[in-house]
């Protein structure tokens, strides 16, 4: 059975875009929420792309700790029943290059600004999670169980451009399976975005979508396993059908 923690972490990586709560400046205190979007490195550790004229980019200057909170609710009757998670942490410019690709790898309408001088990229250094799961689910989530511990050297981040180029050019259309017939989303021309230890990421247009996979990977040999165990699973679901 999944943890909160890691419950929390994938409602995390199928969010393409997050609430942002940062200080005030120049108040005593006086909370301030601005919309951002929003990618994840590896861990689960939220990375965004902020201009320095925004008040949360002035805010979070001067005061570090910031919230973001996550909603997973669309598409339930009750939007209560869904689920929502709110991270705590601190956040931090960033220059490291795999993070800016896999951000504009999800968000490719941000490449248009992305190097304008006053953008730079961040990451949020999650402290605790808050996850509200439907009525009755709640839990607060330490760190420690939130954040997807990886091995030193995180060998499958470096061939994560490799293996989307190649699913993307040679086998797109496995990942149109994945989306119509695994996930049930409609439309062509869903293209991968990433790839992570725990799953890939599909866009669509405006849309966004994510297919788990069924173990945790370490290296680009294990994510095509797992690729192909899907692809075996969706052609088997759709002969099925």
């Amino acid at each position: 059975m999944s943890s909160p923690g890691d419950i929390a972490r994938t409602l995390v990586r199928e969010q393409d875009r997050a609430g942002l709560g940062t200080i005030l400046r120049g108040t005593d205190g006086a909370p301030y929420v601005s919309l951002v979007l929003t990618a994840c490195d590896h861990a689960g550790q939220p990375v965004l792309l902020l201009s320095d004229l925004a008040d949360h980019t002035k805010n979070s200057g001067e005061e570090a700790r910031v919230s973001l909170l996550y909603d997973g609710t669309a598409g339930h009757a009750d939007p209560l029943t869904g689920a929502r998670v709110t991270l705590q942490g601190r956040i931090a410019k960033t220059d490291d290059a795999r993070l800016r690709a896999r951000f504009l790898a999800r968000h490719p309408s941000a490449s248009l600004y992305a190097d304008f001088g006053d953008f730079n990229f961040y990451r949020v250094i999650v402290e605790r999670a808050h996850m509200v799961a439907g009525f009755g689910r709640i839990h607060w989530i330490d760190a420690s169980d939130y954040t997807l511990q990886l091995d030193p050297d995180n060998a499958l981040s470096a061939r994560e451009p490799d293996v989307v180029s190649h699913m993307n050019t040679d086998h797109n259309d496995a990942v149109a399976l994945y989306a119509n017939v695994l996930l049930g989303r409609a439309g062509a021309g869903w293209r991968m975005t990433g790839v992570d230890p725990e799953g890939a990421d599909l866009r669509r247009g405006g849309e966004v979508a994510r297919v788990p996979f069924d173990t945790v990977v370490a290296d680009a040999d294990g994510a095509r396993a797992a690729l192909v165990r899907l692809v075996k699973q969706a052609r088997g679901a759709r002969k099925r059908a």
